[in-house]
């Protein structure tokens, strides 16, 4: 009988993961142990010192990695290499953003219910709002997400994986129910958000389960060597592939699975809903990546026709349907749908520059992302009597913003023509490269597909634009208008960062494409 030898383990690698989850932790304690009065300012502080702390903390282990190469870490079953530093380098760049919107208050209340617990219109609920209870639980909650979405992306073999998604998706199911207004809405997508999740776990599980069975492993590595090496097993590995896949299909989106996703969309917080538009999406993709690209190589003719076909659907359904669409977050919903389409031809591509090109595309998107939303929380209905209400959803109550809010229109549209793919943004570059990247894997039908889908899609974002700055705002029987809130000033900065690096990713998108080409080596 062998004797149990532990791992070695390199605490210095993970101090990124460490910082993120130790804070969450402390955040716990204040939440416990702090008064009422300070505890959302040091929670707030705690957790953008973090982040940024975490995002210096990934930069050196750049340095190392890039000097000495990848490694092993925790018995192989975390990887320290390129894409998983650069994927947590975006993360937490996004992720800092995100907590900024999410800690920002307007006219004295921020985005979210008083108390989670309290039934929605019960005295309970108006009692607390009176008292001026506030939710600060929703800074350990984000703070765990990220460090579930940091080790999603390094996991080395299945299981770390499936630990790392149950981390990133349970504080966000809670978070998605916690909306100060339209208290049914947001707690019906916080259920349909779980039931997403549920199914998403069982067939990531039954995956690993088959492909446990096949290889003999949960490794990574491990399944790839024994790809080609057996043989009479073909079904069971291709099972339990797909059903992975599968599993991760349903973290990004992709069309079939992603029912119910702009409903959770338009019911979570809005903060909240940019944080998971963004983040999770890149986490998810960054594991995709690395699964893809380390253990199904051999396998690309039996996928192809399968993956193709999920590329195809999801950037027709999610352009189609975004049309279409009246709510400003349904609309982006469908609009994160079909970029998860465009996405995927990175990773169809099965070429070095495929890993490169979606590492690109998570940053353009991600900063637009946050971005947009955190312009969307700003607008908001205004009452007859001068109360500031819910937020303006309804495409038609963004009618004349840009003569009453031109800098928020301004910022708002370069976001939009960023996801459209527009010249001089950093969409058109993340678009362009994972277009070559595809072509240079053979996939120049799905370019073909893409391009008349992204030229579809600038419709809706043009249509955006032209109702903002060139149509007469709409006038209400019951004299409603709709009105721009003034935060702190922390949403401001998160958008300004966002608008920021939008431009400059696309005017001088050269040090970030050679950073990603560097990243772009997966280790086996």
């Amino acid at each position: 009988m062998t004797a149990f030898v532990p791992p070695e383990i390199d605490w210095a690698a993970l101090t990124p993961i460490l910082i993120v989850l130790g804070t969450a932790v402390l955040m716990v304690l204040i939440e416990a142990f702090v008064p009422t009065r300070v505890r959302r300012a040091v929670q707030t502080v705690l957790a953008v010192v973090a982040l940024g702390g975490a995002l210096v903390a990934v930069a050196w282990r750049w340095g190392v990695v890039q000097s000495q190469g990848g490694s092993e870490l925790v018995g192989g079953a975390l990887l320290e290499d390129g894409p998983a530093l650069f994927t947590q380098g975006v993360l937490l760049l996004l992720s800092f953003a995100g907590v900024l919107i999410i800690a920002d208050r307007y006219q004295g209340e921020d985005a979210f219910a008083p108390t989670g617990a309290a039934i929605p219109g019960s005295t309970y609920e108006e009692e607390a709002r009176r008292a001026g209870l506030v939710q600060t639980e929703v800074f350990p909650l984000t703070m765990f997400a990220v460090g579930g979405m940091l080790v999603f992306p390094a996991a080395g073999d299945l299981l770390t994986m499936f630990i790392a998604l149950e981390v990133l998706s349970l504080p966000l199911y809670l978070l998605s129910g916690l909306s100060r207004r339209r208290r049914l809405l947001s707690q019906e997508a916080s259920l349909k958000y779980f039931l997403l999740g549920a199914f998403s776990s069982a067939f990531f599980l039954m995956g690993m389960a088959l492909l446990y069975g096949y290889s003999g492993s949960i490794r990574l590595s491990e399944i790839a060597k024994a790809v080609p090496a057996m043989a009479g097993m073909d079904s069971l590995l291709l099972a339990g592939v797909v059903l992975v896949i599968v599993g991760l299909l349903f973290k990004v989106g992709a069309v079939p699975f992603h029912a119910w996703v702009p409903d959770v969309y338009q019911g979570a917080p809005t903060p909240i809903t940019g944080f998971m538009a963004a983040c999770t999406k890149v986490a998810a993709f960054g594991a995709l990546l690395r699964f893809v690209y380390v253990v199904t190589p051999g396998l690309t003719w039996d996928l192809s026709a399968f993956l193709w076909g999920i590329a195809i659907l999801t950037m027709v359904v999610g352009t189609v349907l975004a049309i279409v669409q009246t709510d400003m977050k349904r609309t982006l919903a469908y609009s994160s749908i079909a970029h998860a389409g465009f996405v995927l031809l990175g990773i169809i591509a099965l070429d070095v520059r495929g890993i490169s090109s979606v590492l690109f595309y998570l940053l353009a998107y991600g900063l637009a992302t946050i971005g947009a939303f955190g312009l969307v929380a700003l607008v908001r209905e205004r009452d007859a009597e001068g109360n500031i209400t819910g937020e303006a959803s309804h495409l038609s109550q963004w009618a004349g913003l840009g003569r009453r809010s031109p800098v928020l229109s301004v910022c708002f549209a370069l976001f939009l023509l960023s996801f459209a793919g527009i010249p001089l943004t950093a969409g058109f570059i993340g678009k362009f490269a994972v277009f070559s990247a595809a072509i240079a894997g053979g996939a120049w039908p799905l370019v073909v597909i893409a391009v008349l889908a992204s030229a579809a899609a600038a419709f809706f974002y043009v249509r955006i634009i032209v109702l903002m700055f060139f149509t007469e705002p709409a006038t209400t029987a019951d004299g409603r208008e709709t009105t721009v809130v003034a935060g702190e000033g922390l949403t401001t900065v998160a958008v300004l960062l966002c608008a920021v690096g939008t431009v400059l990713l696309g005017v001088l998108p050269s040090p970030i494409l050679d950073l990603a080409a560097s990243a772009a080596k997966f280790m086996l």
